[in-house]
């Protein structure tokens, strides 16, 4: 029997939930009265504001300037005027300056007109991801300009798709994979191209089979030279060193990045995102988010404008079936909890999450039953760091490799204390870089 590739440690098996939205085709959302655009809604440096109160905007236009090396430019995701800048909270805490603009009646089209792509160099393609303000659609916003400038001391032979959509409930990849997937990996044939990679491999869960199918037609019919491989499913999956460890064998040392063993690393969205800059010349103005949980009335996957307030997307799915305990910006086991609807979605938002009543638990403890020692996918001693960092000792935390965690919550999934091991991690990340 043919073993099923997959991560060597750690992980865990969450229920995926996926049955509330992954039937559902990706609907536009009606143009809201109002957008809340933020400056500040990818990793790095917030943009800086090109526009003032009372300007008008176009839709695509840039509004605002990428203020430093890991930062990205802003757009309009329609015509129409800038009602004030405020300062706003995103789901993730992160506080910043945001234009509030009111679109106008009626929004110019789409230009029909594509680019030969094939045409252009790898620099030319990289200046119009940069320009276009692509970043990633995993969640992480790293700016896709940066992570596609090789050094000329790197090299790349392998990019790999990460369409493993491993985060319960979330259904956007999924969707785009199926109705999008022509474009998606027609991205990834351009990203291959500016990074000079000779293998292209897309990575996809076996619980999304059709996906995985639908992809392969596309190859076959193409002829594109890209590789689909069907993962177990494993959380966390999608996280960028387990993937590299289940697709190519590779494992990136503690402090480096895919790129130090020859791989480059990217969401099956962003591939999407990039086929639209460079092919239709569309910045990234809007973007797919699984509206969905056990409260939504009707869970939805809606291509909507990043600015968009999330109770505007409440609305469009019909308002809540019943009260929800908890709102969350992203998946269950990474993503925010928030609890004002009148926070936008940004270019990272991929799920609003309503979820009904959480079973309640008191935290005790620790065992030293080793459970989060044996969940964690990077081998990391969770519960030694909670004792370093919730003891004071931050710098023995730093020196224990806290920086290394990546805060998928597999430690806190499993822990039978019920500790808030992911809360402490961030915490002592903090106070960390502070002593430094």
């Amino acid at each position: 029997m043919q073993r099923i590739p997959t991560f060597s440690k750690g992980g865990v098996h969450p229920d995926d939930r996926k049955v509330y939205s992954r039937s559902a085709a990706i609907e536009r959302l009606p143009m809201p009265s109002e957008l809340i655009v933020a400056l500040s809604q990818h990793l790095g440096a917030p943009a800086k504001a090109l526009k003032a109160k009372g300007d008008t905007v176009i839709k695509g236009e840039k509004i605002g300037e990428a203020s430093g090396f890991i930062s990205s430019d802003v757009h309009s995701p329609v015509s129409g005027s800038i009602k004030e800048i405020r300062k706003v909270t995103l789901a993730n805490s992160v506080q910043c300056d945001a234009f509030v603009i009111v679109p106008d009646e009626v929004q110019p089209a789409d230009p029909e007109e594509t680019v030969d792509w094939q045409s252009l160099d790898g620099s030319e393609l990289l200046s119009s991801i940069k320009d276009m303000g692509i970043v990633g659609m995993g969640g992480a916003t790293f700016p896709a300009h940066v992570k596609f400038s090789i050094p000329k001391d790197k090299k790349v032979d392998s990019f790999v798709v990460n369409g493993v959509e491993c985060e319960p409930y979330l259904t956007a990849d999924y969707r785009i994979m199926l109705e999008k997937g022509e474009q998606a990996l027609e991205g990834a044939m351009i990203v291959a191209k500016i990074v000079k990679a000779e293998r292209v491999i897309v990575g996809v869960e076996m619980n999304k089979p059709d996906c995985i199918d639908h992809l392969k037609e596309i190859v076959k019919e193409k002829g594109y030279p890209i590789e689909i491989v069907g993962l177990k499913m494993k959380y966390p999956q999608g996280d960028e060193k387990q993937l590299l460890k289940a697709i190519l064998n590779r494992e990136i040392p503690s402090g480096k990045l895919p790129l130090d063993v020859g791989a480059v690393v990217s969401n099956i969205g962003t591939c999407n995102a990039i086929y639209e800059a460079i092919v239709l010349k569309k910045s990234l103005y809007e973007r797919v988010i699984s509206v969905t949980g056990e409260c939504i009335a009707n869970p939805k996957n809606v291509l909507a404008p990043v600015g968009t307030k999330m109770s505007d997307l409440l609305d469009f799915c019909g308002g809540f079936s019943k009260e929800p305990e908890k709102l969350i910006s992203g998946g269950p086991m990474m993503g925010f909890s928030f609890f004002d609807t009148e926070t936008p979605m940004t270019k990272g938002s991929s799920g609003l999450l309503a979820l009904g009543a959480q079973k309640k638990y008191r935290s005790t403890a620790c065992l030293n039953c080793g459970r989060c020692v044996a969940a964690c996918p990077i081998a990391l001693m969770p519960a030694k760091l909670y004792r370093y960092i919730t003891g004071g000792e931050y710098e023995e935390a730093m020196n224990t490799s806290l920086m290394d965690c990546k805060e998928c919550g597999c430690c806190a999934y499993v822990c039978p204390a019920h500790l808030p091991l992911v809360h402490t991690m961030k915490t002592g990340k903090k106070l960390g870089r502070k002593k430094k």
